[in-house]
């Protein structure tokens, strides 16, 4: 079948590289002129024959709206338009509404995978009326990996983007329990070889994983992690997750301690440590460090 493909970013473009080599044609568009087959979106819908299927691969938020609400004006009825980008859920319900005014089809798909993808293929979350998700299973199919499971039609539209969104939380969690097994380890006299540890645990344990493996790759490049920042960003979905948990009276404690540990990287100078060590030295007397580097009791 034919597809246009809208960013070509290292997701989509190792994506309809994927689609390509299992028979398919994508026609894609990107702002990158460099990596664009067509150099506008009315190009792109020029390029493909009616009814058409068109996935949109680019930042969720203003990005994402724009691009559907373009194609909503460029697109006929019958055609589909799949949003397989990292979108709020609740951005879909109203962009598949948008679009039914139109006639026009909609599809969301939460897309896993990264930059193994393009050979190990795309775990695929997605939702829509049926009717849709079938035209769009050809695709589907080509991105999946190999075998019996990946990808999975989860419900009505915004179910992709919902399962998600609770991947990443739950993904959130897993990797800050490993980091802080790792730190540790680190911090522990007895143990002499932390990535070794880590290695031993590839095998014939109950954490092994994906990330762990991952892990272990990243501790080969740098045995301590010397060279790299304590910084970690949140893409918003670990946020959307916990907002969901709020509204639906789920307890989520783990991973929302893990989105709070995201925040807490990117606090040189804690102000929540400032007033712990404050309130410590109050009750207790503990020492504390000023500003100089120089470490005392606060001057009573």
């Amino acid at each position: 079948m034919q597809l246009g493909l809208i960013g070509l970013g290292k997701m989509g473009g190792n994506m309809r590289e994927r689609i390509r080599r299992a028979g398919h044609t994508v026609v894609g568009y990107d702002r990158n002129a460099d990596l664009a087959d067509v150099h506008s979106l009315k190009e792109l819908v020029e390029a493909l024959e009616a009814p058409r299927v068109v996935w949109v691969m680019v930042p969720a938020g203003d990005a994402t709206h724009e691009t559907i609400t373009a194609l909503g004006e460029l697109l006929s009825p019958g055609d589909i338009v799949v949003d397989g980008g990292n979108s709020r859920w609740t951005d879909d319900e109203l962009h598949a509404a948008q679009l039914a005014e139109r006639g026009i089809g909609f599809v969301d798909c939460g897309v896993s995978g990264g930059v193994w993808g393009l050979e190990n293929g795309y775990a695929l979350m997605y939702g829509g009326d049926p009717e849709h998700v079938e035209r769009v299973q050809p695709i589907f199919d080509a991105l999946r990996p190999v075998g019996d499971f990946g990808s999975v039609h989860a419900g009505k539209v915004g179910a992709g983007h919902f399962a998600k969104m609770v991947h990443n939380g739950i993904e959130y969690a897993m990797m800050q329990a490993f980091a802080e097994g790792w730190e540790l380890l680190e911090a522990a006299d007895p143990v002499t070889d932390v990535r070794e540890v880590f290695r031993a645990w590839q095998e014939g344990t109950v954490i092994r994983s994906w990330l762990l493996d991952l892990a272990v790759r990243a501790l080969d490049d740098d045995e301590h992690l010397t060279g790299l920042r304590g910084y970690a960003a949140d893409s918003g979905e670990g946020r959307w997750t916990v907002e969901a948990a709020i509204d639906h009276a789920v307890p989520l404690p783990a991973i929302t301690a893990s989105l709070f540990a995201r925040f807490s990287s990117r606090q040189v100078d804690s102000p929540q440590m400032k007033m712990i060590a404050a309130l410590r030295n109050q009750f207790g007397g503990h020492a504390v460090e000023a500003t100089d580097g120089k470490a005392g009791p606060i001057e009573k």
